[in-house]
């Protein structure tokens, strides 16, 4: 039989070529405007914006045991300086001799810091890289404060408590930076979420400028349930958010109080909020729409010491 090579051999009724050349082709979907060099996490760009963020931020690597290493020289110099403990300096041997790293052993030998120098590639199998300029700063694991030992310590003081709350904050500079400002206006400690939210890190360390070293900073397992804590203590509860009961020129702040602060963009979570005795704006300009989170609890911690202050010359 012509075309078919086989005696006998029929096509069967009804089956559909819809494979090869001959089939029905797909029509081709478009996959989208090309992503970003510094996106594609093959391109030599992307690892160069990887390093560019770690050296901004101080980037740190946590470790198993709850230590973390800070990498890079000046974030290294920066921990240093801040006076954030650490267990160990660690430089990499053959690493090149410049200012920093002679200031970085210099100070780690007055503050009797050991200084460890191991094979560069040990060093990068610490980090998981080769992004750490030869040299990291270990910090150990931060001790946080319980809730009721933070409640108890300032009760013993006599003081009007003077406590912050941070809510959906998850920049460590925030952190570091409302933990100086309760230090700088003689508050009593700050509490964080045990979840998503900063950490005690080497950035954090850092923006604290060290007074992360004196300043109790307790992690609460479920924000709304220590808030309530605090109101058993005799504590009033006042979230910072717009359109509020009061606002800092109304409000007597010289009882003991939490301070609880959001974050810019999310504000206060809803059962934060509806646990809140009092809601509390801060005036100011009316096309500015916000504060940064750290900005903010500066501002409302500096009119209750000065309110504090007032009182206690009377």
């Amino acid at each position: 039989m012509a075309g078919n090579g086989r005696r006998g051999a029929v096509r069967k009724a009804g089956k559909k070529n819809v494979g090869g050349s001959g089939g029905q082709k797909r029509g081709l979907r478009g996959k989208g405007p090309t992503p970003k060099a510094e996106d594609r996490v093959y391109h030599a760009a992307h690892k160069r914006a990887k390093e560019k963020r770690r050296r901004d931020s101080g980037r740190h690597e946590r470790k198993g045991d709850g230590s973390e290493l800070v990498v890079g020289r000046n974030p290294v110099v920066e921990c240093l300086h801040a006076k954030v403990p650490a267990a160990a300096l660690i430089v990499a041997l053959g690493t090149d001799n410049d200012e920093r790293l002679q200031e970085s052993v210099r100070i780690a030998n007055s503050r009797g810091i050991p200084i460890r120098e191991v094979p560069r590639h040990e060093l990068d199998a610490l980090t998981g890289n080769t992004m750490h300029q030869g040299i990291g700063l270990q910090i150990p694991p931060y001790k946080y404060a319980a809730v009721e030992d933070l409640i108890d310590s300032v009760a013993k003081t006599g003081e009007p408590g003077l406590i912050v709350c941070l809510d959906n904050i998850t920049d460590p500079r925030n952190l570091g930076a409302v933990i100086r400002s309760v230090a700088a206006f003689g508050g009593h400690g700050v509490v964080i979420p045990e979840r998503r939210s900063a950490a005690i890190t080497g950035v954090a360390w850092r923006t604290s400028a060290g007074t992360a070293a004196r300043l109790p900073v307790a992690r609460a397992t479920n924000m709304v349930r220590s808030l309530k804590q605090f109101q058993k203590a005799g504590y009033q509860v006042v979230g910072l958010d717009a359109g509020g009961d009061h606002t800092l020129d109304t409000y007597d702040g010289t009882t003991p109080v939490v301070v609880v602060v959001g974050s810019e963009g999310k504000g206060l979570s809803r059962l934060v909020r509806d646990t809140c005795d009092t809601i509390m704006s801060i005036p100011m300009t009316g096309w500015v729409e916000s504060l940064n989170a750290s900005v903010a609890a500066g501002v409302t911690l500096s009119e209750f010491a000065r309110q504090r202050r007032a009182k206690s010359s009377e």
